[in-house]
């Protein structure tokens, strides 16, 4: 049988920020997203007051005058992550990426290699985690991904009840019916709102009352998926921990700006910003992108975009600036005042070796290098510390 583990760290962004500055802990934080607009993590003093997540970020100031409201440093977050993640390969060398803070690990015949049982493998992830990344996690472990991932939910609430402070729970045969018995149907992973409204018209209301189900029902109402599921749920694993890393679909960034602006260089500015963003991802990953989108929002909420096919795949900010800058002008309509916008980056594959054109080679080249020598600036002096603009140009004014 399987042995899986889902690692997920706790208020991930609010604890990194309690990394980078140890004076916040055990004080209501909130971490803001999207130019400050919303809250998207939450310490659990925060919580515990009753900030909710997604609460804009004009209404939590009023209410909870005691929180204190950090802007989002992303480039530090997924700096962090990357250290859990490669932390994780002490432990197995299958190692899935969930999102920036959850994976799975697959440990497997792991016992022998580490001289220990599955459990205190957990553990020691863990303890392993905490001491030498200072990132507090929580750990689920049972024989599939669905059980792992709800595991880790149960210890994640022990942890903050502090009915159980090991952070890391088991759901094995001894325990299994009577966890899913009580477990509402919509708290498992991959039952959506929509699925859980069609179950419930079925009375199928915890985990248990889905894995005794008929299996002509699940065909007929679910089919393969809802198969796979009932067998995930009842501990045999159907959906593997898989090392390979897929390419995402796409890669973006949006932000509203602080105030409504029609300024052009303001709004250049910002798109440089999220160009240099996607591009930062795309290296990290060693990607590349085929296709370009600039995206602009009206102060009315009508979306504006433009898009070019890219001849040759890109990594750099150097090679499509200056498109960037081209698709903008013709979309931006002077006097309409904008809210947000957006770099978009699409047909995105793994980075392969490039046969360069006999006239762009040297202009591609010296593209490459300015921004691995960003990066490599940033790693030492902090993400923002170099910026390029757009300067505000006659016909701007």
């Amino acid at each position: 049988m399987a042995a899986i583990v889902l690692v997920d760290c706790n208020n991930f962004f609010v604890s990194c920020e309690e990394l980078f500055d140890p004076s916040l802990k055990g004080r209501p934080v909130c971490v803001l997203g999207n130019n400050d607009g919303c809250v998207i993590a939450r310490s659990n003093p925060a919580k515990d007051l009753g900030v909710a997540m997604g609460m804009p970020y004009f209404i939590a100031k009023k209410k909870f005058k005691d929180v204190i409201y950090l802007s989002g440093n992303h480039s530090k977050y997924r700096e962090i992550s990357r250290k859990i993640m490669q932390k994780l390969y002490d432990f197995s060398p299958t190692v899935e990426k969930y999102s920036i803070d959850e994976a799975f690990i697959d440990i497997t015949g792991c016992e022998r290699a580490h001289k220990a049982s599955y459990f205190e493998i957990a553990q020691k992830i863990r303890f392993s985690i905490k001491d030498e990344i200072g990132i507090d996690v929580s750990i689920g472990l049972s024989s599939s991904k669905t059980l792992a991932k709800l595991a880790s939910e149960i210890a994640k609430s022990n942890l903050r009840k502090k009915t159980d402070i090991s952070g890391v729970f088991e759901i094995n045969v001894q325990n299994m019916g009577e966890i899913l018995r009580t477990t509402s149907i919509n708290e498992i992973w991959g039952i959506g709102r929509n699925l859980d409204k069609t179950l419930r018209r079925h009375n199928i209301r915890s985990a248990l009352d889905f894995i005794n189900l008929p299996e002509d029902f699940l065909k007929r109402n679910l089919g393969k998926n809802g198969l796979d599921m009932q067998k995930e749920l009842s501990g045999v694993s159907m959906n593997p921990v898989s090392a390979e890393e897929e390419a995402p679909k796409s890669i973006s960034k949006t932000a509203s700006f602080r105030h409504f602006v029609d300024d052009k260089s303001v709004i250049k500015n910002a798109l440089n910003h999220h160009c240099h963003l996607v591009c930062t991802q795309l290296r990290s990953q060693n990607l590349t992108a085929k296709l370009l989108v600039v995206m602009l929002r009206t102060k009315d909420f009508k979306v504006y975009t433009n898009k070019l096919a890219l001849d040759t795949p890109i990594e750099s900010e150097f090679e499509i600036n200056k498109e960037i800058y081209r698709l903008f002008d013709e979309i931006y309509l002077k006097g309409v005042m904008y809210r947000s916008s957006g770099v978009i980056l699409s047909r995105i594959e793994k980075k392969k070796e490039e046969q360069l054109g006999l006239f762009n080679a040297e202009k591609k080249i010296k593209s490459k290098n300015l921004s691995k020598a960003w990066d490599n600036i940033e790693k030492k002096y902090g993400f923002g510390s170099l910026k390029i603009g757009a300067d505000k140009a006659r016909n701007d004014e």
